[in-house]
């Protein structure tokens, strides 16, 4: 099993890292702003693409190795164990760009502003903005002072797609148990 979930969260974590740089790139505008909207549903589909591997792990290993027969909880620990390679992999690329590149307090500053944006063209209040931007604040500076903080966030950006994904790949790769007929 080993082998198999090595193979398979490398690969997914290889195609989701490359993917988040290449979304960068070309989310970017000419001035180096982040088109946010774009980016989040860039960011999103190539998670799905990379993590369908999920699915094509847990088979291989139920076809391989255990003759086509594989319960829920087994296909589970596989999906869930290629989810994680997958998404330290994920995490680790975004902060070694993060703190690489231009992005450290140029990233917290556009946020911010798409925060804002979002607010006002939803209706909300001067006050409820105002209350939102400084909460942003707060977290930006928690986030880019702790990399513990930063680890946590960025992985509960791909790690509920990953569950998710072992999920239902689980329910559909599981075999029933034969029913001898009485």
């Amino acid at each position: 099993m080993k082998k198999t979930v090595l193979t398979y969260g490398l690969i997914s974590g290889a195609i989701v890292s490359i993917a988040l740089l290449a979304g960068i790139l070309l989310m970017s505008g000419p001035n180096g702003e982040a088109n946010m909207e774009g980016g989040a549903v860039f960011g999103y589909t190539s998670m799905i693409v990379a993590l369908s591997l999920i699915f094509f792990g847990t088979r291989s290993y139920r076809d391989k190795h255990l003759e086509g027969k594989i319960g829920f909880w087994k296909a589970f620990q596989i999906g869930i164990l290629i989810t994680a390679i997958a998404s330290v992999m994920y995490v680790v690329t975004w902060m070694i760009y993060y703190h690489t590149s231009d992005m450290t307090g140029h990233f917290g500053q556009q946020y911010a502003e798409h925060i804002r944006e979002t607010l006002k063209s939803s209706g909300a209040t001067d006050a409820q903005i105002a209350a939102k931007m400084k909460e942003n604040e707060d977290f930006m500076k928690l986030y880019e002072s702790n990399p513990l903080v930063m680890f946590g966030a960025t992985l509960m950006e791909i790690f509920p797609v990953g569950l998710v994904i072992s999920l239902i790949s689980s329910f559909f790769l599981r075999t029933k148990k034969n029913i001898a007929m009485v």
